[in-house]
């Protein structure tokens, strides 16, 4: 490296950290005070592999039961994930005034009462993949969906996700299934409520909001949004209901958009394609928008397609 180069460096050093100096939210240097996503993202992966123990290999380790396997798995997410937990604690108005032996003694309580919920959360998955099994016909078998299919992956971490929510566990949940969005491009809030036999055909571009409630039996396509009608409150709207209600044995179909916090699609509905709702919907509803007329024109042979 030249000494000019060198010199440049040294100067930009000083100036930026200077400009860390101005007390701003990005400004904030204390790395330790913030959890790390790439110890969250190797917990969710270590999550899954309890949850499906015969799909997901472990590579750096060979067992020769399930037991040790298990034992293993349970205790390196356990410690990983006391350790996440007390760092987002400490960012909880709650905690001020709190020692370092409190906040500790309550994050391996949150641990221990999740893992509790994985045989829960578990039965809840085993329905998803029933689901979108049957939904399916062009799924091979069970072994397909939960090795390939992004649906199955973007609940079942949703599902994983939900669990530290229901224990009042803040950020975790959010940096897991924003992990699943950018893998899967479905966006499902780890607040949504989603009841057993939730099947997601295809995928991309899904949104469920935070306060979504979905009931059992339901079924949406790709690029459907459940979502607010309106975020122009920002923070005043924090803990209202903004989101819809999709009651039991619902189908939404690709495009559709529902909206609302007092919108209820009623139960054996079926929303069709690009539909836009912001009005509840009677149950046993089919909803669906006239087929825009097509204007069709055949080129003459030789001659140039124009508009």
């Amino acid at each position: 490296m030249s000494e000019i180069i060198k010199n440049e460096v040294t100067e930009l050093v000083n100036s930026i950290l200077e400009d860390y100096k101005n007390g701003r939210t990005i400004d904030n240097a204390e790395l330790w005070n913030q959890p790390d996503t790439d110890i969250i993202k190797d917990i969710t992966s270590k999550l899954l592999k309890i949850v499906f123990p015969g799909y997901f290999r472990e590579q750096g380790y060979k067992f020769y039961t399930l037991s040790s396997r298990l034992t293993v798995l349970i205790e390196d997410v356990m410690y990983n994930l006391n350790r996440q937990i007390n760092i987002v604690l400490k960012q909880m108005p709650e905690s001020a005034g709190k020692n370092e032996a409190e906040i500790d003694k309550r994050a391996q309580e949150l641990c221990i009462s999740y893992f509790k919920m994985i045989p829960e959360i578990r039965a809840l998955i085993d329905t998803d993949v029933k689901a979108t099994y049957d939904g399916d016909p062009a799924a091979f078998n069970y072994n397909e969906i939960i090795l390939c299919y992004p649906g199955l992956y973007a609940i079942a971490v949703s599902r994983l996700a939900h669990g530290l929510v229901t224990l009042g566990v803040p950020l975790i949940p959010r940096i897991m299934t924003e992990q699943a969005h950018s893998r899967t491009g479905i966006d499902i809030n780890p607040g949504a409520t989603i009841g057993k036999y939730f099947f997601i055909d295809h995928g991309t571009g899904i949104v469920v909001g935070e306060t979504t409630i979905i009931g059992d039996n339901v079924k949406i396509y790709q690029g459907v949004t459940i979502g607010a009608l309106s975020t122009r409150g920002g923070q005043r709207l924090k803990g209202a209901k903004r989101h819809p209600t999709i009651e039991d044995n619902v189908t939404i179909y690709s495009g559709a958009s529902i909206l609302g916090g007092e919108t209820v699609i009623g139960h054996d509905s079926v929303i069709g394609s690009n539909a836009f709702i912001t009005k509840s919907v009677a149950p046993n509803t089919r909803v669906t928008i006239k087929n825009l007329e097509l204007n069709m024109k055949q080129f003459d042979e030789g001659s140039s397609a124009s508009w």
